[in-house]
């Protein structure tokens, strides 16, 4: 089997992190050893209980604060800014070391965006891959970069959502 290919999961509809932790879970049933970064995510969720049970499977996570990354603050920014490069670092390291096969980095494009993780290890990263890992990133707004060094690249469209109708996000659902 083969892997190192690029995917991007981008776009304004719901599904990019659970298309991404489907395949992570594919993998993970195949004796692929996978890495999980979740940016700007802290809070618990039902995805991360069932992940955190498998064997071959790596979490890393945390928002460095508890604002929004639009609303942080100086030091809820440079916390955040710390922890996102602490776990991109470490998962690189698995990457490079035989202990990752595929490496998924959930909401990269919106710690990008607010400068909440270092765009340089990204592009290192994206232009030279581990031999060998599949990377997995998603969040709105990919930039072009990413875009022409991606493989794959599926854009989530919502043509309706019940947020739009005040129904809150529920358990076991969307988180």
């Amino acid at each position: 089997m083969s892997l190192g290919l690029v995917h991007i999961y981008t776009g304004e509809g719901k599904g990019k992190t659970t298309a991404a932790l489907g395949l992570l879970l594919r993998a993970a049933g195949r004796g692929i050893p996978a890495v999980l970064v979740q940016f700007l995510k802290g809070g618990a969720s039902g995805e991360i209980a069932a992940l955190e049970r498998f064997p071959g499977v790596t979490v890393l996570r945390g928002k460095g604060g508890t604002a929004f990354a639009s609303a942080m603050g100086g030091e809820e920014r440079a916390a955040a800014l710390e922890l996102h490069n602490q776990n991109l670092g470490r998962a690189i390291h698995l990457t490079r070391t035989g202990a990752c096969g595929l490496l998924v980095l959930d909401e990269v494009m919106a710690a990008l965006k607010y400068g909440l993780v270092g765009e340089k290890a990204l592009r290192e990263l994206l232009e030279r891959p581990p031999e060998g890992v599949e990377l997995v990133l998603t969040g709105r707004d990919a930039p072009g970069w990413m875009l022409e060094r991606a493989d794959y690249i599926t854009e989530m469209k919502k043509l309706r959502h019940p947020y739009d109708r005040g129904v809150a996000a529920r358990e076991g659902i969307e988180y």
